[in-house]
C-alpha cells in the first residue's frame, strides 16, 4: 500500500467522475497564466522530468497533515489550514456505497445467525432459516422481483420479492460473496439495485451509517498509525467528502463508490483501532461551506504548496508542513524516453521538444502545468498537465525538464 493516497480520483471509469472533474478538478483555464518555456529533446533521446508532490494538490496534502501534527497542531488546526473558510458542522444518517468488485446480477452472502432479507417496499423482512448443508444465500433479479435462494448443491427458490430487497444481519457484518468465492465483509445491508429504471441488471451497494462507511475507508487513504491529529483530520476530509457525494446524488441507487474514482473503502477487512478511534473522536463531524458539505479534495503530498480548486476553500497557497512529515514525494526524478511519446502520440512523427505554454503561476517554476505542446516533425500536439501526466505515470502536474 502506498503510505498515502494520491487523490480523490483519478480513474474515470463511473459517471460520478465526471461531476467531479467538472466541479471540482482543475481551476478555470482562465487563472492559467502564459509562460514560454521550451526544452529540446537531448541528443540521446531521453528526456530528464523532476518534479514536486504526488496527486493534484488540491486541499489537504496527507502528508502536510502529518507534518502538522508533528508540529504540534491539533485535527481542527489542520483542517482549517487546508480548507480555509469551511466551518465545522454535522453530518448523521446513512450512505449507499456501490461496491464495483460485484460485477454478477445476484448478490450472494454466506448464512449466518440472525441474516434476514428486508423487503424495501413493505419493509417487511423474513429470517433465513438455518438448513443443512446451506452455506450460500443470493437474491437473484426477476425482471423488476428479486428470488431468494439458497444453495444446497444447487440453488433452490425460496420467496419471491416483488421489488427491491437487502440482506442484513442487524449489527453483525454480512459477508459478501464475490465473483471466484473470494469473499468480503460489510456493516449494514446489502442491498441489490437496478442500474437503471426497470432494469433486469442489480448492483450490490452496501447501505450503512456514514461513521461506519468512514472506518472502512481512513486506514485505506492514509496509514492509521500516523499521528493521531492527522488520522482524525483524514477522518473528517473522508466524511466530508462523503456526505458531498452523497448530496449529489441524493435520489440515485447509490451515492459513493468504494474505489479511487471516489474514495478507497473495503469494509470490515479495512478497519484499524487507530482509524476506528479517530472515527469515534470526530463522529459526525463534517465541513460546511455555505451550509453545505464542503468539496473536501485531499491528495498524498503538496509537493510545497497546495494548488487552486474550483471552489473558494481550495486555495493555492505555501504548504510549510511537508517538511517534518518524512515525505519522499516532496521532490522526484524520473526519466521519460523520446520514443514513448511518439508511441504515445503517433501523429508527432519525431519529437523535436517540448514547450510548456501554461501554468498555474505560483511555485517553482510557476508551479502546476496547465498545457504545453509536443512539437513534432508532422505535428505540433496540444495536451494539458492532466493529460501528460496520467499519459506516462507522473506522479503530479508540478513537473520540469531538464
Amino acid at each position: 500500500m502506498r503510505p498515502a493516497r494520491t487523490t480523490n480520483w483519478s480513474v474515470p471509469t463511473i459517471m460520478l467522475l465526471g461531476f467531479v472533474l467538472a466541479l471540482g478538478g482543475l481551476v478555470p483555464a482562465a487563472s492559467a497564466k502564459s509562460v514560454n518555456q521550451s526544452y529540446p529533446v537531448p541528443e540521446n533521446g531521453v528526456l530528464k522530468v523532476t518534479g514536486r508532490g504526488y496527486g493534484h494538490g488540491h486541499g489537504m496534502s496527507q502528508y502536510g497533515a502529518r507534518g502538522a501534527a508533528r508540529q504540534g497542531l491539533n485535527w481542527k488546526q489542520i483542517l482549517a489550514f487546508y480548507y480555509p473558510g469551511t466551518k465545522r458542522g454535522a453530518t448523521a444518517s446513512e450512505i449507499r456505497v456501490l461496491i464495483t468488485a460485484d460485477t454478477s446480477a445476484p448478490v450472494a452472502v454466506r448464512w449466518t445467525k440472525g441474516l434476514r432479507v428486508r423487503d424495501l417496499a413493505s419493509g417487511k423482512e423474513y429470517k433465513l432459516p438455518e438448513k443443512k448443508g446451506v452455506k450460500r444465500w443470493r437474491l437473484r433479479p426477476d425482471g423488476v422481483r428479486n428470488v431468494i435462494a439458497y444453495h444446497d448443491g444447487k440453488w433452490r427458490p425460496w420467496r419471491t420479492l416483488p421489488g427491491l430487497a437487502e440482506f442484513h444481519a442487524g449489527a453483525e457484518p454480512v459477508t459478501l460473496i464475490l465473483p471466484g468465492g473470494v469473499t468480503r465483509a460489510y456493516r449494514g445491508a446489502l442491498r441489490a439495485v437496478p442500474p437503471s429504471a426497470n432494469s433486469g441488471d442489480r448492483d450490490t451497494v452496501n447501505v450503512l451509517s456514514i461513521d461506519d462507511y468512514i472506518k472502512g475507508v481512513v486506514p485505506a487513504e492514509m496509514p492509521a498509525t500516523w499521528e493521531r491529529p492527522a488520522v482524525r483530520a483524514q477522518a473528517v476530509a473522508a466524511r466530508t467528502y462523503a456526505a458531498w457525494s452523497r448530496a449529489t446524488r441524493s435520489s440515485q441507487g447509490w451515492q459513493i463508490c468504494d474505489t479511487t474514482a471516489c474514495q478507497v473503502y473495503g469494509g470490515v477487512a479495512s478497519e484499524h483501532p487507530s482509524a476506528n478511534n479517530a472515527v469515534d473522536a470526530t463522529a459526525g463531524v463534517i465541513l460546511r461551506y455555505d451550509g453545505k458539505p464542503a468539496f473536501t479534495q485531499f491528495s498524498s503530498s503538496s509537493g510545497g504548496r497546495t494548488s487552486a480548486g474550483s471552489v473558494p476553500y481550495l486555495v493555492s497557497q505555501a504548504d510549510p508542513y511537508e517538511k517534518t512529515s518524512g515525505n519522499p514525494y516532496t521532490n522526484w526524478n524520473v526519466e521519460l524516453k523520446a520514443a514513448t511519446i511518439e508511441r504515445a502520440y503517433p501523429t508527432l512523427g519525431k519529437l523535436k521538444s517540448i514547450k510548456v505554454t501554461s501554468r498555474e503561476g505560483a511555485g517553482q517554476w510557476k508551479g502546476r502545468v496547465w498545457t504545453l505542446v509536443l512539437k513534432g516533425t508532422k505535428k505540433d500536439v496540444t495536451v494539458t498537465g492532466d493529460d501528460f501526466r496520467f499519459k506516462f505515470g507522473l506522479r503530479s502536474t508540478w513537473f520540469t525538464f531538464k
